[in-house]
């Protein structure tokens, strides 16, 4: 399945794939759906999906190069990594 998601930066045909796997079929669905809500649908089906894969979509979204993400925009995005991997971590049993 052919979509524009691929003219968008940082978008390689694995991450469109994913992209279209979760869902997101087109560029207007992707800056609707937003970098957060994004990153949350492909968490559920890769939970590996990493902080590198978070600046791409975010970029994408942007229209820039992952790189070009300012300093502030990647500590944002670092902290809501974090606070996913703290909503997604079972909870410990008591001994």
């Amino acid at each position: 399945m052919e979509t524009d998601l691929i003219s968008l930066p940082n978008i390689g045909k694995d991450t469109e794939a994913k992209l279209v796997e979760a869902g997101i079929h087109s560029c207007a669905e992707l800056i609707e759906t937003g970098t957060e809500q994004t990153f949350l649908r492909l968490q559920s089906i890769d939970p590996g999906a990493c902080i590198q894969l978070l600046y791409g979509i975010d970029g994408a979204v942007q229209g820039i190069p992952a790189t070009k993400l300012s300093h502030e925009r990647k500590q944002q995005l670092k902290e809501f990594l974090r606070m996913t991997k703290l909503e997604n971590k079972p909870a410990q049993q008591p001994i």
